[in-house]
């Protein structure tokens, strides 16, 4: 304890006597020919573990910015002497009295205060910041504003009050005329004011996380325009009360979701049978008094899950229905059964209601019943306590580092993650064929829903022409002239509503809003971000479901082997084409699509729908893309793989930046679908096993990696890097010639995703091995952010044989650099390395790289990128099939490169 803690004194110590130096021998500001330096202006002393300013900093008046964030004080004295000062910045301390010597700094243009202990800001404080423009209050306790916040109306155009304890919206706010950003995120507001949106200043605005009836959550995330929409419709008559529950039934399979829905629904027992089990998800709707229930009942199988998170949200009630007669108090009946589905929740929505309930119950002793709702409860609160000792450990970790300045992101994101929690309610044990139970559920669900503690959103307040537009829509689609599949034309759907009386000047525009509320809602479905559906839509949510789960299903190899001798034939193909079909799924995860275009016509007609086959298809593999591989693609549940056009060798000349004469592919498409891989022999053998001196990473993740979060990882990336080859839990990828190998492993307390790179030879080697690396952990990222509560962070391995060391990666900001160290020590085996071994960092003493010829990446549709000092610009989408299903030639795309600035 001692060394640390002189190794820390001393840090602060070096710390504060730099400031000192820089002071002590600045050139005077009052002589004249001599300019300012920038020691004086600006000083940070970030993470320096302080409980007072230095006096050596106060003692400066021509200080212009001051950062001592993440620091130890709790109170700041002494900084009404800095009267220049412009930029303060005391975020992350301990302060819990607002500093009233702030109204002595009459330059101030930026202040932040957030992550303190603030629970009061007195009067007469802001009346003396006229200048002030950037203002965070977020991350504290506050529940009001002072009045003369207003005095800053001429100046503020950034305000962040989140993460507090609002309960009303703060009325000082309103009188800021030339606010342009308001942050209100996660407090308790209930209503927004309509003034707030009356102004055209204000461009950008947060206000998720909040219990908002009026204007509701879903209309909040359209945007500040469909805001002032929504009060706009608010004028033309009173809001109406809307109390609307999305409930979600999930389980392990034939737990009785089914079942329990059905009862539910008709308010008797209803067995479902075994054959007619969920296949994807069902929708229903059913009233309780006045709360209006939407189910969704999710089938238990594995190959479904990977549909689920697209229809996951939260602000729903999650039924978890349990099989209490297959329920053994054991941890490995408990991971099927219960954990994996908590486990699943708490990283995707992580401040849901859970109502656990068990079924099964007349096939159970009644002592039996109660021993195992003891023990499934005992056992999720374990879990639950389990995850919070581990974020405590990872930020304990992180203030506890050396430089922990260089963590601030991750830090960030931990204490967030801290702050939600799964809410889990008593287990219910329910016997389905007992009428009295299935009314007891009723009760129960009824009395939680009303708890507006628990389920502080229920009740929306929504204009009429909402409601409205909602009971038309729910005519058309249940009207006899309505094909089962419900989907609509956007335009035609407009003149459809327009009939109907109340609704003959409705707009497009205020159709789109509310379209975006239904679907928010999961009453319709509407997907105006993907280009081939924004004109579409989906009147019956379930049938979206029904095209998922015409090629991500259960048993589908079943599926293949029984498409019909009959469309077969209307597909041009055989029965050996058939089996060759299989024998490809199988080994290799692919359907051409010729087959797909067979299993998909088999199946829609078995279920009567074969009239909408060539709109779900498109007319042909050449001739443009119907809307299933649209949505499949958007989700990351397939990747098209295709022969692409070669060069035409009788070109007259190649010219990068202009089009590329091309043969006529004859080529045809193929489809992989990730989650039925298996094989992983022919990645080893194109990769050639690991070596000592590869480049090597891990992406960790707690509290672990999410069901079917590699498959979709591996869609991104597979569409970033044309070739590549790929299996069930690996896959390689080659950019510019360049392998990288990317390998899953998911057991408990320790899954990550290993990356490796082989060692580069030179300089310009080291750059482009870590750009790849990092564009792939990028991508990684990015994905990541889909799941609230699921922690990922980046660490090297030592390279000492058997040191169990590791090296964690700072925060990453776009740039390749993290370091300026050239060399780097083990802490536990004492090794030094060259930093470019562990860290993305190009060595400064290896050999001068050979002049290159210009770079040809293998990027797809993922947009732009960037790698070293250009910026990358996909022009045209190209994916090609790995050997040796590719016949011919593979073509590049063509690309734009441009200097970064």
């Amino acid at each position: 304890m001692i060394p640390k803690l002189c190794r820390a004194q001393g840090k602060k110590w070096s710390a504060i006597q730099r400031v000192k130096v820089s002071l002590n021998h600045l050139p005077c500001p009052l002589c004249p020919g001599q300019e300012q330096e920038d020691g004086l202006r600006e000083v940070s002393l970030s993470t320096q573990r302080l409980r007072v300013l230095p006096s050596a900093v106060l003692s400066n008046p021509m200080l212009e910015s001051l950062d001592v964030d993440r620091n130890k004080l709790r109170t700041v004295t002494g900084i009404s002497k800095l009267c220049n000062l412009k930029k303060l910045i005391l975020s992350k301390n301990e302060i819990v009295d607002f500093p009233n010597e702030i109204q002595s700094l009459v330059c101030l243009e930026r202040l932040e205060l957030n992550q303190n202990q603030i629970r009061v800001i007195p009067e007469g404080i802001f009346s003396h910041l006229p200048r002030l423009k950037h203002l965070r209050l977020n991350n504290n306790r506050l529940c009001a504003l002072p009045r003369d916040l207003a005095a800053c109306q001429g100046s503020l155009q950034y305000l962040n009050i989140s993460n507090n304890h609002f309960r009303t919206f703060p009325l000082p706010v309103l009188q800021l005329a030339h606010l342009q950003e308001l942050h209100v995120q996660n407090n308790a507001l209930r209503q927004l004011p309509k003034e707030l949106f009356q102004r055209q200043s204000l461009k950008m605005f947060k206000a998720n996380g909040n219990p908002l009836r009026e204007p509701p959550s879903e209309v909040c995330a359209g945007g500040i325009q469909q805001i002032r929409n929504y009060f706009i419709q608010l004028q033309h008559g009173l809001g109406q009360e809307d109390k609307r529950v999305k409930t979600m039934f999930l389980g392990a399979s034939l737990a009785g979701k089914s079942t329990i829905c059905k009862s539910l629904k008709q308010g008797q027992s209803k067995l479902v049978p075994k054959e007619e089990r969920t296949v994807g998800i069902e929708i229903s709707e059913f009233q309780i008094e006045d709360f209006t229930f939407l189910f969704w009942d999710f089938a238990g199988q594995l190959e479904y899950y990977m549909t689920h998170h697209v229809f996951i949200t939260p602000q729903a009630l999650v039924i978890l229905v349990i099989n209490l007669h297959m329920y053994q108090t054991n941890d490995n009946t408990f991971k099927e059964l219960v954990g994996f589905w908590i486990n699943n929740l708490s990283m995707r929505v992580p401040n849901s209601v859970v109502l656990p309930v068990g079924t099964h119950v007349d096939c159970c002793q009644e002592e039996e019943i109660e021993e195992k709702r003891q023990d499934i409860m005992a056992k999720i609160t374990a879990m639950l306590a389990e995850r919070k000792s581990n974020l405590t450990h990872c930020i304990n970790n992180l203030e506890g580092s050396e430089e922990p300045k260089l963590y601030v992101d991750q830090w960030e994101r931990l204490k967030e993650m801290e702050s939600c929690t799964l809410t889990i309610l008593s287990l219910v044990a329910v016997n389905c064929t007992d009428h009295c139970d299935i009314k007891k559920l009723e009760a129960t669900i009824l009395e939680h829903v009303k708890n507006e503690e628990l389920f502080p959103e229920v009740v929306r307040v929504l204009p009429p022409v909402y409601r409205q537009v909602e009971a038309a829509i729910v005519d058309i689609a249940q009207s006899e002239e309505m094909a089962d599949h419900g989907m609509m034309d956007l335009q035609y759907l407009l003149s459809k509503l327009s009939q109907h009386k109340h609704l003959a000047n409705l707009g497009r525009e205020l159709l789109q809003d509310i379209l975006r509320y239904l679907h928010r809602i999961g009453l319709v479905v509407w997907y105006e971000e993907i280009k081939q559906l924004e004109s579409t839509v989906f009147l019956q949510p379930t049938f979206l479901i029904t095209m998922f789960k015409l090629l991500v299903r259960y048993r589908l190899v079943q599926q293949l082997e029984s498409i019909s001798v009959e469309t077969l034939i209307g597909e041009h193909a055989t029965i050996r084409d058939r089996a060759n079909w299989v024998w490809t799924f199988k080994s290799k995860a692919m359907l051409c699509h010729q087959a797909v275009r067979a299993l998909v016509k088999h199946q829609l007609c078995s279920e009567g729908m074969w009239d909408v086959f060539e709109e779900i298809m498109g007319n042909g593999p050449q001739t443009g893309r119907g809307k299933l591989f649209s949505l499949l693609e958007h989700f990351e549940l397939c990747l098209e793989v295709r022969h692409m056009e070669a060069l035409n060798p009788q070109a007259s000349e190649f010219v990068p930046g202009k089009p590329w004469e091309t043969t006529r592919s004859q080529g045809e498409s193929w489809y992989l679908f990730p989650t039925y891989l298996n094989q992983t022999e022919e990645v080893s053998e194109v990769w050639g096993g690991d070596h000592p001196e590869d480049l090597h990473i891990r992406a960790y993740f707690s509290p672990e990696i999410p069901e079917s979060f590699f498959q979709r990882f591996l869609v991104k990336a597979c569409s970033f890097y044309s070739t590549h080859w790929v299996a069930k839990v690996t896959c390689l990828l080659v950019c510019n010639g360049k392998p990288l190998l990317i390998k899953e492993n998911n057991q408990r307390a320790y899954s990550y995703l290993e990356l490796r790179c082989r060692k580069p030879a030179g300089r310009t080697g080291f750059q482009f091995a870590w750009d790849f690396l990092v564009a792939v952990v990028l991508i990684i990222q990015k994905l990541a952010e889909e799941w609230p509560g699921l922690h990922m962070c980046v660490k090297t391995p030592c390279r000492t044989v058997g040191c169990p060391a590791e090296f964690i990666w700072p925060d990453m900001d776009g740039t390749s650099a993290m370091t300026r160290e050239d060399v780097k020590t083990c802490g536990t085996c004492g090794h030094r390395f060259g930093t470019e071994l562990l860290l993305p960092k190009v060595p400064s003493q290896l050999e001068k790289p050979p002049a290159q010829p210009p770079a040809h990446y293998y990027v797809t549709s993922y947009g732009t990128t960037t790698f070293g000092p250009s910026s990358i610009q996909v022009t045209r989408q190209v994916r090609t099939l790995p050997p040796p299903l590719a016949q011919g030639p593979t073509v590049i795309a063509r690309l734009v490169l441009s200097p970064r600035s």
